[in-house]
């Protein structure tokens, strides 16, 4: 919604203040110079990004419309559910969340985070480095090395649409420019014409560049800014899921495990001690 709504901002203070100022609001209106723009842009999108990139795109666009889901509440299930998978590990050896681990959507723990369950990323990343833990086969430095390596994978790869989605911003203006010459061509072609007429198509190419920087700077470049948003929360998830695995293979109580987790994660999505160990019995007790 605050896309929508800061959509709807910038054409209100755009063109609402140009009607204000005495502008006529029809002199702006050229298809032909939205065609243009718009027509080579996407043509210089489809150029520049495979068809991986393409589909990558396509699918966070719609994302971007919906509000986090990484908030307060996700973090404090997620916590939760790690203290209570190192707490039985703890109790009961490595082994006994074998099943778990191999079957998290009939496991009856990981049920009680349905949060959870429906993000796949998280799942399989919690799972397979658990399932590495049961293995006993690789020490603490290596599933690091590991889980970093995979975290930049993620990071990578969530920075596709990013990147094709700031240079399209990047390349509007020019496309603007584009537009703009081309309408000047068609105006240099009719200097027979009067006066009146003259300004007309002037203004009309100018327009071309006017449409090019506001789509950019209005539209498209600020949605690169952000996904980049959106990719920094899903990559804090993964941190903090790493954190609070490696403190327990390095020997920290459960309790000391989740509150390594629980710092690094943002200070706006950050539960306080109280309200994790509140969430946390909670949790057990259902």
């Amino acid at each position: 919604m605050l896309v929508i709504g800061g959509y709807i901002t910038v054409l209100l203070c755009v063109f609402g203040g140009y009607a204000l100022a005495g502008g006529y609001l029809a002199a702006l209106w050229h298809p032909i110079e939205l065609l243009i723009i718009g027509g080579g842009a996407i043509g210089a999108f489809l150029v520049a990004n495979n068809s991986k990139a393409i589909k990558a795109t396509l699918k966070a666009l719609p994302t971007l419309f919906k509000g986090s889901k990484y908030n307060r509440a996700l973090y404090m299930d997620v916590l939760a559910l790690l203290y209570e998978l190192l707490t039985k590990i703890r109790k009961e050896g490595l082994m006994s969340i074998e099943a778990d681990v191999d079957a998290p959507e009939s496991s009856p723990l990981f049920a009680k985070y349905p949060a959870i369950l429906a993000d796949h990323h998280i799942i399989e990343f919690l799972t397979d480095y658990l399932r590495l833990m049961v293995s006993g086969s690789m020490n603490a430095f290596e599933i690091e090395n590991l889980m970093d390596n995979e975290i930049e994978t993620h990071h990578q790869e969530g920075e596709i649409p990013v990147h094709s989605v700031s240079k399209l911003g990047d390349g509007l203006p020019a496309f603007g420019i584009v537009a703009a010459v081309m309408g000047v061509v068609k105006t240099m072609g009719s200097v027979g014409l009067p006066p009146a007429e003259l300004g007309i198509l002037i203004g009309a190419a100018l327009t071309g560049t006017f449409i090019g920087i506001l789509l950019a700077y209005g539209f498209v470049s600020p949605l690169a800014n952000l996904l980049e948003q959106k990719l920094n929360e899903s990559t804090k998830m993964f941190q903090c899921v790493k954190v609070t695995l490696l403190a327990s293979i390095n020997g920290y109580a459960p309790a000391i495990a989740v509150e390594f987790g629980r710092k690094v994660l943002f200070s706006t999505e950050r539960p306080s001690f109280s309200e994790l160990e509140t969430h946390v019995k909670g949790a057990k007790s259902r």
